[in-house]
């Protein structure tokens, strides 16, 4: 299967047994066309409750995917799909066009594993660094081709560079060859030169034209299942390029953090949430900024699962995911804006959002916190399937490691979803019923505040001596607990209030479950 180079590229991998059109499951072809109508607008809620009970048929996984990660709105006709199509190509045309003319190895079918500039912007000239690989196979041309070719303007990668913006664009171009050709080695379609050429054009351009990110490790892994999938390259790199809408957080980098540190810090929250008695050994072992799960979320599991696995894994999560705004939330161009201020204010239709999704916008209402994505949930359902592994035989960090990756490419992407929904489900709950708790210990430490003040706004003032002590108010039999400058301890505990007197001059607030105001009933009282 792995070597019969006649097959298409969708029978590259092998196909999970529920994704065969006799499952009845899987989104087969046959249901994908009719699931759209006359005009082209597809029913996507009929298509989400599909994929989410099979996955998609991988000869119609590229199509599919275009809609699930809003390369195109459901609603749109196939005319109007056509149109935004052979616009987006013209665009990537113009964008590649301009990466040619800095450096002409993009577009060239051949690919660079070795630098060309330096940081100053000076080419490398040393023949060991140009040869370093086998030229023959089109990796790099040896420097006696460079000076002669004239023709095909590779020499002008010799000249110097003063564009700041071309030298770091350059100085990415190797490693991504070096990722390039480490990408799904496995799979026979990788065995072309030219399909390898064109994962590196597609990801050389989009280093180009994502200014602020540019190219990062792992980006080839997120790349390679488009190229695969869809024949033309500028339908790869639009399909890419949404993708990386949602994952580009987590590439950013700056000097003190990574931007996929967000999602850790997430994942340690949710853990303390659902398992807290995990959290707490994983914690004690020095683990508590959960970098075990960095891969995870970076590269969506491609590493923890099987090649075939991890497609089926994607499409669920975005489809459990999917936002039928998706498109023109990301569409920049004029005819959409227009789209998008006729749809402001239109409720969105339940019917047409992810499973997941829907359960957020239930949850809207009771939490004003930003939902997390479900690739948290995921690897949590990862954490809490291998959870008495971990607590029984991991005594380090070193053993973290070794057990989650003892599990790469045994794991099983449908199990792996339904755990994230259910553990979803469950931290919405406790963190709902905590947020709950919390605001009802706020409650009732304002209204026994207010209570105070009212005891102090209607309580008179007695007179101070001179050795700073108060007198009784005249006519009284005894002194006045409230005129000796006391304070009054409060405790809230579940609603209810009790006092007691206190000689300390200290006031704290606690956290729940039990607060303790200590509070001056004159503050103004002058100490001896």
């Amino acid at each position: 299967m792995w070597r019969d180079s006649g097959t298409p590229a969708d029978s590259f991998y092998e196909v999970r047994p529920e994704c065969a059109d006799d499952a009845g499951k899987t989104l087969s072809t046959r249901k994908w066309h009719a699931s759209f109508d006359a005009e082209g607008r597809l029913d996507i809620g009929r298509t989400l409750r599909r994929i989410q009970r099979g996955g998609i048929h991988p000869s119609i996984r590229g199509e599919v995917w275009e809609f699930l990660l809003g390369c195109y709105d459901p609603r749109s006709t196939f005319d109007e799909r056509d149109q935004i199509r052979q616009r987006r190509r013209m665009q990537y045309a113009k964008w590649k066009e301009e990466c040619r003319q800095s450096f002409p190895f993009v577009g060239s079918g051949r690919f660079i594993t070795a630098p060309i500039i330096t940081e100053d912007g000076q080419p490398i000239q040393d023949p060991l660094v140009l040869l370093e690989t086998n030229p023959d196979k089109g990796v790099i041309v040896p420097i006696q081709d460079c000076l002669n070719a004239s023709s095909t303007g590779i020499a002008n990668n010799l000249e110097r560079v003063t564009d700041k913006r071309v030298i770091q664009w350059m100085l990415t171009l190797h490693q991504i060859g070096l990722d390039v050709v480490r990408t799904d080695r496995t799979l026979v379609f990788y065995e072309k030169q030219e399909n390898l050429s064109k994962l590196w054009d597609v990801l050389a351009v989009y280093a180009w034209i994502d200014k602020d990110v540019g190219y990062c490790q792992g980006m080839s892994d997120l790349c390679s299942p488009m190229v695969i999938l869809l024949n033309d390259e500028a339908d790869s790199f639009w399909c890419f390029e949404r993708l990386m809408r949602r994952l580009r957080g987590n590439f950013r980098c700056t000097d003190n953090s990574v931007g996929v540190e967000a999602q850790l810090s997430n994942l340690a929250s949710v853990t303390q949430v659902i398992d807290p008695k995990l959290h707490h050994h994983i914690e004690t072992l020095g683990g508590g900024d959960y970098l075990f799960a960095f891969r995870m979320l970076m590269v969506l599991f491609r590493r923890e699962f099987s090649f075939c696995d991890s497609l089926y894994l994607w499409e669920m999560m975005w489809a459990l995911e999917y936002d039928p705004d998706l498109f023109l939330m990301y569409e920049e161009s004029e005819s959409a804006s227009e789209k998008a201020e006729g749809s402001r204010g239109r409720t969105k239709s339940i019917r047409q959002c992810g499973k997941y999704e829907r359960e957020n916008l239930k949850n809207a209402a009771k939490t004003a916190n930003a939902p997390l994505p479900i690739s948290v949930f995921l690897v949590a359902s990862v954490l809490k399937d291998k959870s008495s592994k971990l607590l029984h035989e991991a005594r380090g960090l070193d053993d973290i490691v070794k057990i989650l990756n003892d599990m790469t490419g045994n794991l099983d992407a449908r199990k792996a979803c339904t755990g994230a929904m259910k553990l979803h489900k469950k931290y919405l709950r406790k963190a709902n019923a905590m947020q709950a708790s919390h605001l009802e210990d706020h409650h009732h430490i304002n209204s026994v505040l207010d209570l105070i003040k009212q005891s102090e706004e209607s309580m008179p003032d007695a007179p101070v001596e001179e050795n700073g002590t108060t007198n009784s108010p005249k006519g009284s039999g005894k002194s006045n607990s409230h005129t000796k400058g006391t304070i009054t301890r409060v405790f809230c505990i579940t609603g209810k209030t009790e006092a007691s007197e206190s000689t300390s001059d200290v006031a704290t607030l606690n956290s729940s479950p039990f607060t303790t105001i200590l509070v001056m009933m004159r503050p103004g009282r002058k100490d001896g």
